[in-house]
This record gives structure tokens, C-alpha cells and sequence, in this order.
């Protein structure tokens, strides 16, 4: 369609609020209409009801894609009323998912004549729920083959503070103690030496995070193996400790920026990897992925048959109908960039990162927890005493800085540090691979015009807010 053409089109849905009954009569909002309404109607009223939403690009709060290609968003829409889980029915789409399961194995390096084996789910959080679940049932079917009582307390699982809210969730659905490892000022990931005194006999296992929610880095998962393989050999009368890697933001990142870093498959005890599609798998929201390095890890109990070209394929996902779409959405990606695509895209991603990190630090205002080196991701705090280079003092916080960002139309959150370092107040951008260098200009050009207006302006309040502005994902 033209781009004249799409306008007609905007104009004759825009015709329906105008003159219309519908407009000039009460829409039902909390029960069903009696009668139906035109089908334009309908598209008219709910696009004017979405009109002063925040632009999902100039959305720095969030790390799931905000563009696809026209052509994988098509084959998306064709297959929206595919159900993801029957595979007898749709058996192509069903090879799909197998090819993208494959294809993130190898890219996680899973050992030559390994029996691995994984699952698409709806998002990273399945995922860790998934895995969580088969290093609990595992760890139990090992305690009883021991002698334990696998009764008497509850089974827990090691995380640094740093950790996503789906892992909260896990151990409050399947009763797990969850023991957290605080962080400090100076260190946002896993504290080893402190991790490795919460382990016991019922520890199901230790969660390394590549690439935080809070800042982006990433645990020293290679130093965590090396301390589980010790573990592991001291303690031959206990179940077996693992590692599962939550790599919900680096996942499908890092193979591609740093194809050197050893932190998955390639270490002995790490069992299983979860990540989102929809995050730098460049998939719109609505997929995650899972796999285990053997199928030794994921207890048989957790795995189900179900019918798939005359014959039986194992699901393990918890949710059950789903659309295929995004699978599609991420197979197409897949095939579409490769792996020299995905490369470009990334390091091009980082260096946009990195670019708006310095123009951050240049200010003199901020001192930074990560500059986007790593991952794409800004993290900064302002500083204690902090002053403008004329000797003007700062009297504002990161809460009203996030205010006078949102009137430029940018979503940049404000939030707390995590246990351990709770007193401290950061905002962090995430940049994603829709961020042009000339967005990003445009974002740095309106950061620093919010700083001479907060400089000149007059701060009523600016006591620190509890809790994040904005949405923390």
C-alpha cells in the first residue's frame, strides 16, 4: 500500500468518530455492548482510546523488540491462528520450533552426541520456571536415591539480588527457599565467595544471570563452575550441584559480540540456558526459549508425549495453546540475518550504546555502572555532591530527571538497587537494535536540554521516591 493510500485509509477510519451515533453516544466500557457497531467503528474508537499511550520506540524502560521487518510481521499475522501445540496438525510449523531449538544449541555450544533437548515457551519466564522445575525434581529423585528426607525442609536455589522477578515467583509456586546473595556499590552480579556459604545438600542449584536487569553485566559464571566442580568432588554424598543460566538478555547476544566468552554449554556444570526471543532475539513479545544439555537433566516426569507425524514428540512447556506466530517470528530471524546478521546487528547496537554512554559521562554529572561495552544497557547513578561545570549545584534527583525526560516522549526508568545496595538510585537505558545513530542523537540532544531545564528550574520536591518509575522488566 502507498503511503498516500495508508492515509486515505487513517482518514476514512478517523471519518467514523465524526458525526457518527457511536461518537455522539456512550461506549460500554466494563460490559458488552447490546448491539454490534461497524467494524471500522470499533478499529476508530479503540485507536483514539490508544492515542496517548508512550511511543514504544522511544521506550528506554524496556528490553522486548519494538521492530520487526514488514515481511516477518506478514508471515506472523498469517500464522496467528496456528495453535502452537498441535503438532500433528501443523507439522511444518511444529519443525519450525524443532529447527529453532536446534539452531540454540549449537549456538550455545552444547556438546558433540549430547541428548539436548528444549522448548519454545511464551517468554524468558516460562523458561526459568521450566528449568527451575527440572533442577527441583532432579535434585529430588537424587536426595531420595541418597537416603535424604526430602520432606523435612524445603529444597532452595542461590541468586544474586539482581535477580528478575519470575525467579521470585518460581520459588513461591513450587516451594523453594530462595536464597538471595546480596550485591554491593561496587558489584552488581553474583558475590561467590558469599554464594558458595549458602550451599547445603538441599540446594537444587545456583542461578548465573548474563546480563542483569539492573545494570547488564554479567555474573562470573566460568568462575562459578570451577567452584561447582569443586563442590561437587568434595561432596560425592550429595546430589550433584548445577548451574542453569538465565541469559534472558544476553543470550542471544553475546554468541554473537563476544563468541569467546566462555559461560554456557561449553562449561561442564551448566544444565540448562533460558532466553527471550522478544528481547535481542529481535522477535516481538511472546516467546522464550529453553534448553538442557542432556535430556539426563530434565526429570522424564516433566516430560509428556504428544502426537507428531505419526509418531511422539515431547513438550514440556507448562502453557498449553498459544499461537505459532512467534515462533515463526523467530525462525524467520533465524534465517533471515544468520549469524553475520545478528552479529552486525548487535555490535552495531553496542556501539550506539556505547556512544550515548559517553555523551552521559561527558556531562560530569553521573558516575556509571555500565556505559553499554557489554550489553547495550546505560547504567548510571548521579553523583554524591553532584555540580554543573559553571559551579551550578544539582538540587534535582533521577526521579524528576525521568519526569522531564517523559515530556520529550522517552520512558527512562528510576529505580532502587537491589539488596545490598538499596540506598542507591540509578536509571538505566536500554538500547535495542531499532535505536538508529540518529535516534539516538535526537535522545542525547533531549537529555541534555532536560538538564538545563532542571538546572533552571524551580524543584518544588524532590525528596527520592520508594520504589522504580517506570516499568522494570
Amino acid at each position: 500500500m502507498l503511503y498516500g493510500e495508508k492515509n486515505k485509509e487513517k482518514l476514512r477510519s478517523m471519518a467514523f468518530g465524526y458525526g457518527s451515533k457511536e461518537k455522539g453516544s456512550v461506549i460500554p466500557k466494563y460490559r458488552l455492548n447490546e448491539e454490534s457497531i461497524d467494524a471500522e467503528a470499533a478499529k476508530a474508537l479503540i485507536e483514539n482510546q490508544l492515542l496517548d499511550e508512550g511511543n514504544s520506540r522511544l521506550n528506554m524502560a524496556t528490553f522486548c523488540q519494538t521492530y520487526m521487518e514488514k515481511q516477518a510481521v506478514e508471515l506472523m499475522a498469517e500464522t496467528l491462528d496456528k495453535n502452537a501445540i498441535d503438532k500433528s496438525e501443523y507439522p511444518q510449523t511444529a519443525e519450525l520450533e524443532n529447527r529453532c531449538v536446534n539452531i540454540l544449541a549449537h549456538l550455545w555450544n552444547a556438546p558433540k552426541g549430547s541428548d539436548y533437548l528444549g522448548t519454545s515457551t511464551v517468554g524468558s519466564s516460562e523458561a526459568c520456571m521450566l528449568a527451575g522445575m527440572a533442577m527441583k525434581f532432579r535434585w529430588r529423585n537424587q536426595a531420595k536415591a541418597l537416603g535424604m528426607d526430602v520432606t523435612g525442609r524445603k529444597p532452595n536455589l542461590i541468586i544474586s539480588a539482581a535477580y528478575q522477578i519470575c525467579w521470585e515467583k518460581f520459588c513461591v509456586y513450587w516451594d523453594i527457599e530462595m536464597r538471595v546473595v546480596p550485591v554491593s556499590r561496587n558489584s552488581l552480579t553474583l558475590d561467590l565467595d558469599r554464594a558458595a556459604t549458602m550451599v547445603d545438600e538441599y540446594t537444587i542449584g545456583i542461578v548465573g544471570i548474563l546480563g542483569t536487569t539492573y545494570s547488564g553485566e554479567y555474573d562470573d559464571i566460568k568462575g562459578l563452575d570451577e567452584r561447582i566442580e569443586a563442590y561437587n568432588q568434595e561432596h560425592p554424598d550429595r546430589p550433584d550441584l548445577v548451574i542453569h543460566i538465565d541469559g534472558a538478555c544476553g543470550g542471544m547476544f553475546t554468541p554473537f559480540t563476544e563468541p569467546e566468552l566462555e559461560w554456557d554449554f561449553r562449561l561442564p556444570n551448566v544444565v540448562s540456558i533460558s532466553t527471550s526471543g522478544h528481547k535481542y532475539g529481535l522477535t516481538y513479545p511472546g516467546v522464550g526459549w529453553v534448553v538442557w544439555r542432556d535430556r539426563k537433566y530434565l526429570p522424564e516426569e516433566l516430560i509428556f508425549e504428544v502426537s507428531y507425524l505419526g509418531g511422539q514428540m515431547p513438550t514440556m512447556a507448562i502453557n498449553f495453546s498459544r499461537s505459532a506466530s512467534q515462533i515463526v517470528g523467530q525462525y524467520y530471524n533465524f534465517l533471515r540475518f544468520g549469524r553475520q546478521g545478528y552479529s552486525h546487528i548487535h555490535l552495531k547496537t553496542q556501539e550506539i550504546a556505547s556512544v550515548i554512554g559517553d555523551r552521559i559521562e561527558h556531562t560530569g554529572l553521573f558516575e556509571l555502572y555500565n556505559r553499554g561495552s557489554r550489553m547495550p544497557i546505560i547504567c548510571y547513578k548521579l553523583k554524591a555532591d553532584a555540580t554543573y561545570k559553571d559551579g551550578t549545584p544539582v538540587v534535582w534527583n533521577l526521579y524528576d530527571l525521568s519526569d522531564r525526560l517523559r515530556m520529550h516522549g522517552w520512558q527512562v526508568p528510576a529505580y532502587p538497587l537491589p539488596d545490598g545496595a538499596e540506598e542507591v538510585t540509578v536509571q538505566r537505558i536500554v538500547c535495542r537494535a531499532d535505536l538508529t545513530f540518529n535516534l539516538a542523537e535526537a535522545f542525547v540532544t533531549d537529555f541534555r536540554e532536560c538538564l538545563e531545564d532542571l538546572k533552571h528550574a524551580h524543584v518544588l520536591c524532590n525528596e527520592e521516591k520508594s520504589g522504580a518509575y517506570g516499568f522494570t522488566h
